[in-house]
Order: structure tokens, then C-alpha cells, then sequence
């Protein structure tokens, strides 16, 4: 099963996203947005962004 985004209200009533792996295990959260638009604005930056990032090792 592929991974999955989900958008949700935080408990403060913000948007949030997170990216959960194909065994349902969260590997990556947004912030807060104020609108479910930004969140989604930001669900798609990383869909386009991520596959060219770099890994910087800061160990």
C-alpha cells in the first residue's frame, strides 16, 4: 500500500497534514495553517519538492 497525506484540524482548530507510510506509520507532520487551503498549498510543496531533496547530514 502506498503512503497517504492526511489533512486534519489540530485541537486548536488549525489545519495540519501529516504523511503516513504504507504500514500507517507517520513520517512527516506540516504546521499549523490557518486555512485548509495553506495546508493543502503545503501538502502539494511537498509532493513536488521532495523527491529532488538533498540529505544534509549534520552529524
Amino acid at each position: 500500500m502506498p503512503g497517504k497525506f492526511e489533512v486534519y484540524k489540530d485541537r486548536a482548530g488549525k489545519f495540519r497534514f501529516r504523511l503516513k507510510a504504507g504500514n500507517g506509520q507517520v513520517i512527516a507532520v506540516g504546521e499549523a495553517y490557518e486555512s485548509k487551503a495553506s495546508a493543502m498549498k503545503g501538502v502539494h510543496s511537498v509532493q513536488k519538492n521532495a523527491p529532488a531533496a538533498l540529505v544534509d547530514d549534520q552529524t
